[in-house]
């Protein structure tokens, strides 16, 4: 089971990862700065699989990509939110990290959440199911590859050299 990592409205990109990270390449240096402006424990706080909920207007501020490849690599396995900044929701699918639009404020922090990207439900703690906003078709081909880099390396006709 999924641990939900809760915040609130209106969190900012600087918020996710402090402008201050975005000079390096290197994804694990990001994820151990993760959200620490807000929540200094996240980085001991978040397991591999877990899911961050939040508000309205997640990830709103800087477009900068390092944010969603930060929680991705801190371990966050999908975004469930009332409502993204656009740049950042497409962000997130380019990385390869599912941002989930539904209303999310009856989940608890702790409560264990399950996501079925499918069907469009969020299940928390095994009995109460949540509707989210379905991703389009190519939109969850994007993620099942990894991101829209491994998409296009897959199945487009793009190179990357």
């Amino acid at each position: 089971m999924k641990k939900a990592l809760v915040y609130g409205d209106h969190i900012n990109t600087d918020l996710v990862i402090a402008g201050k990270y975005t000079k390096t390449l290197d994804f694990q240096e990001l994820a151990a700065h993760c959200m620490e402006d807000l929540d200094p424990l996240f980085s001991q706080r978040v397991r591999q699989g877990d899911v961050l909920v939040a508000g309205s207007n997640f990830g709103c501020g800087s477009s900068r990509e390092q944010a969603p490849l930060a929680l991705k690599y801190a371990g966050i396995s999908a975004i469930l939110a009332k409502s993204f900044a656009r740049i950042f929701y497409r962000n997130a699918i380019n990385v390869g990290l599912p941002a989930l639009i539904c209303d999310t404020s009856s989940i608890r922090y702790g409560d264990t959440v399950e996501v079925d990207m499918s069907a469009g439900i969020v299940t928390v703690n095994g009995t109460r199911e949540i509707a989210c906003q379905t991703l389009s078709p190519i939109m969850r081909n994007i993620l099942s590859a990894g991101g829209l880099v491994p998409f296009l390396r897959e199945k487009g006709d793009f190179v990357l050299e």
